[in-house]
């Protein structure tokens, strides 16, 4: 799945479009940048693509947004063989997942301070999705374990299938 948010600094808005494996519930690519537009989801696929190496036929799911319905991004999916997947026009619940990691996003790193520049958050951002959110952040639908752990204890599972 994957969606995108923005958080103002006193420079001005930074957006993060991230990819979330709803098998391991891990953030396995992202993009930050100054501007919304169909480079950030197309650079947060590629960052995705370059982690994970997918097989053909994947299914990315993301909402109507016109970054995800952009051309750049379609040829990035054909390219790779995946296949797009879009909510119905006005049905946030598909993307529920995306939307609860932003949420956490919005409460453990956004909220806390006032961000005085866009690198400053961009920084902040990192570190939490890559040390906290998939290596130290225990989930409920794991059976509480990280994504990380997850990923590791199933990774025989998820390679046989």
């Amino acid at each position: 799945m994957t969606d995108i948010t923005e958080h103002w600094t006193r420079e001005g808005k930074l957006y993060l479009c991230a990819l979330k494996d709803v098998f391991e519930g891990r953030i396995v690519g992202y993009s930050i940048s100054d501007c919304m537009k169909a480079s950030l989801a197309v650079a947060a696929l590629q960052d995705a693509i370059n982690r994970r190496k997918p097989a053909p036929g994947l299914v990315v799911h993301s909402d109507r947004g016109s970054q995800f319905r952009s051309r750049k991004y379609r040829r990035a999916l054909a390219a790779h063989e995946l296949v797009q997947s879009m909510g119905a026009v006005g049905t946030c619940a598909d993307n529920a997942a995306m939307e609860s990691f932003f949420n956490l996003v919005q409460t453990n790193v956004l909220d806390r301070k006032k961000w005085a520049t866009r690198h400053e958050l961009r920084l902040a951002l990192v570190r939490w999705i890559n040390g906290t959110y998939n290596r130290r952040r225990r989930q409920k639908a794991l059976g509480k374990l990280t994504p990380l752990e997850y990923e590791i204890t199933y990774q025989p599972t998820a390679q046989a299938a």
